[in-house]
């Protein structure tokens, strides 16, 4: 797989500003905001899509969800409402093939088609 820019970070490579990190992912705030609070939680390993991940790393999965909901409380969109998007490959919109999950709130948000 080819280095991508979160791995780069990761790497600290490239400066991000990091929310959240530990063993498993880490989070940042998105370069282009779509909405006042947008993050993203980046998996620390390079699965490309969320279709590469194995099924025995269905926790790391589970752990990008938690570490989501812990932003959405630190960034009081919790109770007012947040979204959660995993693009997956070109016609689901993903851009970076390294599994990551945007966390977007602090505004209402339009409904999805």
């Amino acid at each position: 797989m080819s280095t991508t820019i979160f791995t780069k970070i990761i790497q600290r490579e490239i400066p991000a500003r990091i929310e959240y990190e530990d063993d498993e992912v880490i989070a940042i705030h998105d370069i282009q905001p779509q909405a006042p609070v947008h993050l993203l939680v980046i998996s620390k390993e390079p699965y490309p899509t969320v279709n590469d991940v194995p099924e025995g790393q269905v926790q790391l999965l589970g752990k990008m969800m938690m570490v989501a909901k812990q932003l959405a409380q630190k960034f009081s969109i919790a109770e007012s409402g947040y979204r959660l998007v995993m693009n997956c490959n070109p016609d689901g919109g993903q851009v970076v093939y390294h599994i990551h999950l945007h966390v977007i709130g602090g505004k209402k948000l339009g409904t999805m088609a």
